[in-house]
């Protein structure tokens, strides 16, 4: 069932605005003017015939940018101005065809704010001849609210005589009788062969109210994506502590394979710590504490260790030979610069050499 209002736009300003109202599929009532605000729930504008240009053309294209490409194409062919200084619109396809119309888009601008000014903002807009049924061969003629209007089967324009007799090689179109032309312009408006409001002319569309079940899917989508980035972190970190355990273990079973046989169960780490320390000896341990003396020493000029004892609570003595006293004061005093703390006892002098014993501790 079709219910909708045929708005036809005059030619011209000195025409009057007309309308159809369609209900049922048959045209129920019709005026001139504008219709009323009851009859305004879905408008069909229809552009007069002598304003827009129609073309046939197999446009084997797959997408809408597609076609209205090749659809250009052809207009370019067709017509002396270029193709994008007009506004072109491509219809449907039908048995491999689709018509394409061509209007000046001066025109197209103008038509919607008139109807804009009148509080009309039209579903689509439909040029005059394709209301009109197609015929199966020649052409057919009628009166289409004050506008004599022909189509053929690719073609349609306003009836003029001289035009008329060109483009139909002198055959004389059929007359159309009213009855059959308003049940084929009821049929064209529930499914127009082709609508003018396209690209920069195409019909805004209004915001509806909220859609609460869209609302609703996007926020458990949203839930979803979050749970998914959350168990993504939870894998995350689950992974790493399984190889930090690992790692732990691994760590362990090296410690413990550096302590004595039959060390009891423990802390393998603590256990080869403490073991490390007793070896080392209290305070920085014998091998630190004795790299750190002897490096000291060799860098004093005719300075020697002739002994070394290390004691329990972590001291070195240290028993030394030098060329005088000038040596002794640097060793003590670069071991202090070292971080040592370093007690001298009464050094003495025999055979040309100072000789005397030096206790470090950390």
């Amino acid at each position: 069932m079709t219910a909708a209002t045929l708005l036809f736009l005059p030619s011209d300003d000195s025409q009057p605005w007309r309308w159809w109202r369609i209900r049922d599929d048959a045209v129920e009532d019709e005026g001139e003017g504008l219709p009323g605000p009851d009859d305004q729930e879905r408008v069909v504008a229809v552009a007069p015939a002598d304003a827009v240009t129609l073309h046939w053309a197999a446009l084997p294209a797959r997408s809408p940018a597609q076609a209205l490409a090749a659809a250009r194409v052809v207009v370019s062919d067709a017509t002396a101005e270029p193709a994008h200084d007009l506004h072109v619109a491509v219809g449907r396809e039908k048995d491999g065809e689709r018509a394409i119309a061509v209007v000046a888009p001066a025109r197209m601008a103008g038509w919607l704010a008139a109807m804009a000014q009148r509080g009309v903002d039209p579903a689509a807009i439909v040029p005059a001849p394709l209301l009109l049924p197609e015929p199966d061969e020649g052409y057919v003629r009628a009166d289409l609210a004050g506008q004599a209007v022909v189509r053929g089967r690719t073609t349609g324009w306003a009836d003029e005589p001289v035009l008329t007799a060109l483009v139909t090689r002198g055959e004389e179109p059929r007359l159309l009788d009213p009855a059959a032309l308003r049940a084929a312009a009821a049929g064209a408006v529930a499914e127009p062969a082709i609508d003018l409001r396209q690209g920069i002319f195409a019909r805004r569309r209004r915001r509806t109210a909220i859609d609460w079940v869209l609302v609703r899917r996007l926020a458990v989508l949203g839930g979803l994506a979050l749970l998914a980035t959350l168990a993504i972190d939870v894998v995350r970190i689950m992974r790493y502590s399984f190889g930090a355990d690992t790692i732990e273990q691994r760590a362990a079973g090296v410690a413990r394979q550096g302590l004595p046989r039959g060390t009891g169960e423990g802390d393998a780490a603590r256990m080869l710590g403490e073991r490390l320390s007793q070896l080392r000896g209290p305070g920085q341990g014998f091998t630190r504490t004795a790299a750190a003396v002897y490096a000291v020493v060799e860098a004093v000029p005719e300075s020697e260790v002739t002994a070394l004892q290390f004691e329990p609570d972590g001291s070195l003595r240290v028993s030394l030979s030098l060329a005088g006293e000038a040596q002794a004061n640097t060793v003590k005093s670069r071991l202090t610069a070292a971080g040592f703390a370093v007690e001298s006892s009464v050094f003495q002098q025999a055979a040309g050499r100072l000789t005397g014993d030096m206790t470090v501790r950390p």
